[in-house]
């Protein structure tokens, strides 16, 4: 029984000894909590004010954890005394309340500029704060892998990974049990109990995970040896396995597909879209890193094999993928997509070439240089939000005055419609552009030229759109769609008697919208989601059915006008979204808001959804 309850009782006291060993750390994750438990209880009318102060202190206290925990186990591993503790600490704190102080008064949203009623926390600060947090945690592990006669880098990610998952499965134990205790007493005791319970279970739950996590480390305290270190990085026989014979297996066949992909890249020439390559480049590139390093003291062949193939296998692959980002980039410039994979290559590749020449004691070089690229993706010039931007706009400059629209600061009208592919080109970059957040526009520039009208007014032809052929490179199968929204305009609707709402419909599916007339009562149902999938009309005069129709037709006629490809949103006329019926009782009239119909050529599937704004009738007399 001491067998069992042991490692129990171990994990706990770890829990309560983190209180001891990292306090500011602890106090962050339970500010943490609390501002969750004060956000639950307040319900949105009450919390929205506050919304913008929440998650400033959110993001705050969750730096001030990681980061805590990080000084704190550099200054116990490398100096153990009261004062360089008492230091950090004070450091842990912080940085959390620096954190609070810049994006409170600094990573605002502009409500007027936003539409929106309160300030938010914009998306960059959110990304600078997110990078704080991750090289706080790669620092950590940099940390704890000290000194080298008991631990490395490598030994101390796996210890990372390996209190992280049983934090999480200590967490899911106890969200369960009490989760189970709660809908009990709701189901047996008081009924009347709030949902809010679960969550303030599942928020002190996490909080309580948290504390797992953080005791489940060793004394990192230099001079110190403690035996609960080498249990801590020593992976189990299952982990051996697991990595050895069904990862590596795996891993090296992937490797295998794409240089088969690399050789036919070289016969057949680039064919594979970009956003599917990059994903896939950067799913094996840091997979494979992230393997090569759990295998760093494994002996078996597999292991050995992997740690020798790897790097060079990755060198091929991603110079071809680099072949892959030049296309790209010629095509359609540095975007954010086109940016993100930049900066994954060139760690990648840094990191293979490190691997195949240091091995193990590449790895603290390569989580430097992963934490360098993280602080660059945020920085004001030449961050995410920053870089593609200033490229696109220089694009767009470009085509603009070669073809002579662009004249000091003053767009003008083309007087000759301009080729196909720089129609496309000034459409891409254009609509880029105005749909940016926080850039800093030239004069020129008006986001409503992302407007289909504003659009040809201002440059003198329609946006144009690729083929569906040349966004997917592949031929057929890549996204094809026909999305509309309804012009700002009036309608006609002299002679029509009544005019129904379906929004209730909406929420409630097929609920029937009643309208009594003089020859009766009828019954209108507006069905969304039919077995078809093509929405449909049915109404009902005295319990009998006097007209059902689909929209085929009216589909059939808006796809014949609008084809499906790759553009955006459309504006339309309201004679293009409206559909009028007629029965030998009544006309009717339907007045949609948007049109979205979505095909997937590849797996044969599409989609129909029809936002209705109104329903128009009369009877006929």
């Amino acid at each position: 029984m001491n067998g069992f309850t042991g490692p129990i009782k171990q994990v706990f006291k770890g829990a309560i000894k983190a209180f001891q060993t990292f306090p500011v750390s602890i106090a962050c994750a339970l500010a943490f909590a609390a501002v969750t438990i004060i956000r639950i209880q307040l319900d949105w009318p009450q919390q929205e004010p506050l919304n913008f102060l929440f998650n400033c202190l959110h993001w705050a206290f969750a730096v001030g954890a990681l980061f805590s925990l990080a000084i704190i186990t550099g200054a116990q591993s490398r100096f153990n005394d009261a004062k360089a503790f008492l230091i950090s600490n004070l450091l842990g704190a912080g940085a959390a309340m620096l954190t609070f102080l810049l994006m409170y008064f600094f990573g605002g949203t502009d409500p007027a500029i936003e539409g929106s009623r309160y300030a938010m926390v914009s998306s960059l600060a959110a990304a600078r704060a997110g990078a704080a947090i991750f090289v706080s945690f790669l620092a950590f592990i940099m940390l704890a892998g000290y000194p080298k006669e008991q631990s490395d880098f490598a030994r101390s990610f796996f210890m990372t990974h390996k209190a992280f998952f049983i934090a999480l499965l200590y967490g899911l134990v106890i969200m369960g049990g009490a989760s189970g205790v709660a809908g009990a007493v709701q189901a047996l005791l008081y009924r009347s109990m709030s949902g809010k319970v679960y969550m303030y279970i599942g928020t002190l739950t996490g909080f309580l995970a948290y504390t797992i996590f953080v005791g489940y480390f060793p004394d990192f305290r230099k001079g110190q040896i403690d035996e609960k270190r080498e249990a801590a990085q020593k992976q189990p026989r299952f982990v051996e396995i697991l990595f050895g014979y069904i990862m590596i297996p795996i891993v090296l066949t992937l490797t295998a597909v794409l240089l088969i992909w690399s050789g036919k890249t070289i016969l057949s020439g680039m064919r594979a879209p970009f956003l599917r390559l990059s994903a896939i480049a950067t799913a094996y590139s840091t997979g494979g890193i992230w393997l090569h390093i759990m295998l760093t003291h494994h002996e078996s062949w597999p292991a050995r094999l992997y740690r020798w193939i790897f790097p060079v296998a990755a060198l091929v692959i991603l110079a071809f993928e680099a072949w892959a980002l030049v296309i790209q980039l010629q095509k359609y410039g540095l975007k954010i997509t086109e940016y993100s994979f930049t900066l994954t290559w060139i760690v990648t590749v840094a990191a293979a070439v490190l691997l195949f020449l240091l091995k193990s004691k590449a790895h603290t070089v390569i989580a430097l240089i992963t934490c360098f690229t993280a602080v660059f993706s945020v920085l004001p010039v030449f961050g995410y939000h920053a870089l593609p931007m200033t490229a696109q706009i220089s694009r767009l400059e470009k085509l603009l005055i070669s073809q002579g629209m662009l004249k000091g600061d003053k767009l003008v009208p083309s007087a000759a419609e301009p080729e196909l592919s720089v129609r496309e080109s000034i459409t891409d970059a254009v609509i880029y552009i105005a749909d940016s957040r926080d850039a800093k526009l030239p004069a020129w520039f008006d986001k409503d030229l992302r407007r289909y009208e504003t659009f040809k007014e201002r440059l003198g032809f329609e946006q144009t759109w690729p083929e569906p052929e040349t966004i997917d490179q592949e031929g057929p199968g890549g996204y094809m769609g026909t999305s509309l929204y309804l012009k700002s305009s009036t309608v006609d609707i002299r002679g029509y008697q009544w005019a129904v709402s379906p929004q209730e419909s909406y929420v409630k599916g097929n609920k029937e919208l009643a309208v009594d007339g003089k020859r009766g009562a009828y019954k209108i149902y507006w069905d969304m989601n039919p077995p078809s999938g093509i929405p449909s009309l049915r109404i009902m005069l005295n319990e009998k059915v006097i007209l059902e129709k689909d929209m085929n037709e009216y589909i059939d006629r808006i796809t014949s006008r609008y084809p499906p490809g790759g553009e955006g949103s459309r504006e339309a006329d309201i004679e293009d979204m409206s559909f009028v019926l007629e029965s030998p009782e009544v006309t009717v009239m339907l007045v949609f808001n948007n049109i979205n119909i979505n095909i997937n050529p590849r797996e044969d599937i599409i989609n129909y959804w029809m936002n209705l704004h109104s329903i128009y009738m009369k009877e006929k007399p």
